[in-house]
């Protein structure tokens, strides 16, 4: 493999494509999520439950429905307002078929 070297403030960087760095952190392990899901997951621009609770084609309401959390709490979750328990956060994974650590 060949990744670029970039200096930033004179500080060295590697630049590793997206599916390269997953595969060296491990975040390839939902192999059951497609590539632009798992990039988007990679790329943290959006919450987690969001970014899969969109690919899942899934509501709010309905996500937090199945998930035995209130729509609002739900919402600060997928804001970064709130952590989320480790209760909701397990729900969560539940409802959305995902291990809890693609969550957090």
């Amino acid at each position: 493999m060949k990744y670029d070297l970039l200096h930033i403030q004179g500080k060295p960087y590697v630049l590793v494509p997206l599916h390269d760095y997953r595969d060296l952190t491990g975040k390839n392990a939902n192999a059951d999520l497609p590539e632009n899901v798992l990039d988007a997951l990679s790329a943290a621009q959006d919450h987690p439950v969001k970014i899969i609770r969109t690919h899942r084609g899934m509501t709010q309401a309905e996500l937090a429905k199945s998930s035995g959390i209130s729509r609002p709490y739900l919402t600060e979750i997928e804001t970064g307002k709130k952590d989320g328990s480790l209760r909701a956060i397990k729900a969560l994974a539940n409802a959305l078929n995902v291990d809890m650590g693609v969550l957090v």
